[in-house]
């Protein structure tokens, strides 16, 4: 018996879909907790801990009490999917590094219930990306670099 195929196929290489969605989480209670620098690292950080599952990340915003970011969700995941898994693992990792938080957030929920999401086309893609990276002269907020640096000085040689 033969088999015929007539390689009419079509064999999928990758997600070639354009599923890239602007998103804004606010911190619960609004309290400003993204005027250091540790804080936005270890939040940017968290959320890209996320891409060996598939995530793309584009620009970040922070700006005081909510975060704006752009991400490419895999297929495999609705928005609802997404938005549970990267406030989790943000939250989870800013309990972690900053314990203090803990005084703040004694029930261990740092972001709101609140979200906000659309689609980034393309298109939009470059304008979020600007409105992004006005976020912290729009909302006039002063991030401290409290970050540790390395004394040069007092190396051993």
């Amino acid at each position: 018996m033969n088999t015929i195929c007539s390689g009419s196929y079509k064999k999928n290489l990758g997600d070639t879909r354009n599923n890239w969605v602007t998103m804004m989480f606010v911190t619960k209670y609004r309290f400003n907790c993204f005027r250091k620098q540790s804080h936005i690292d270890t939040c940017r950080d968290a959320f890209k801990e996320l891409e060996r599952f598939g995530f793309e990340f584009g620009d970040f915003g922070f700006a005081g009490n909510h975060v704006h970011f752009q991400v490419n969700i895999p297929k495999r995941y609705s928005v609802q999917d997404a938005e549970i898994m990267l406030k989790s693992r943000s939250a989870k990792r800013m309990f972690e590094q900053h314990p203090g938080f803990r005084k703040r957030y004694p029930r261990g929920s740092f972001w709101s219930g609140y979200e906000h999401h659309e689609s980034t086309g393309k298109i939009n893609l470059e304008e979020s990306s600007m409105y992004l990276q006005q976020q912290q002269h729009h909302h006039r907020i002063v991030v401290i670099d409290d970050s540790q640096q390395r004394l040069t000085g007092f190396t051993a040689e």
